[in-house]
């Protein structure tokens, strides 16, 4: 019984560990995220500045903003969906570690609490051999005793 809960313990532990190295690559994948975002803003801010630039004549820089403006828009709308459904895996992610490492901390308690168990229960065998060897000796010296008075 004690290897197959030690065993048990190992396995869920590995467990545990899995759901740390996913919540991990979503944490990277929501920082990759970011910077995909980041460049997207700085993207933005070079071509609204560049159509603003009085030293730029282009015929039509204006229709190429627009067209540029509703590209950004449409991408910023997709990753912010991305975000969105990376929110919910993450919550997710971590939502299955805190139950696995609650399901490990409960097989740990158990085996501590049969281990406790198990060692009273030795204590106790122990104890009663030694009260017994101890009551055999007593008796032995007070039969002793009794022989060496008469």
């Amino acid at each position: 019984m004690a290897k197959s809960l030690q065993t048990l313990i190992r396995l869920r532990k590995f467990e545990v560990d899995e759901c740390r190295r996913a919540l991990g690559e979503l944490f990277a994948a929501e920082a990759e995220l970011e910077a995909r975002v980041a460049a997207l803003e700085a993207e933005r801010s070079r071509e609204e500045a560049f159509a603003r630039d009085p030293g730029v004549m282009i015929p039509g820089i204006g229709f190429t903003l627009g067209n540029f403006v509703a590209h950004y828009l449409a991408r910023k709308a997709a990753l912010a969906e991305q975000k969105r459904l990376l929110d919910l895996a993450i919550e997710e992610a971590r939502e299955a570690l805190a139950e696995a490492f609650r399901v490990v901390k409960t097989l740990e308690i158990t085996r501590d609490q049969r281990d406790a168990r198990e060692r009273e229960e030795r204590d106790r065998r122990d104890q009663a051999a030694l009260d017994e060897i101890g009551l055999t000796l007593y008796r032995r010296r007070k039969a002793e005793d009794r022989r060496s008075e008469e």
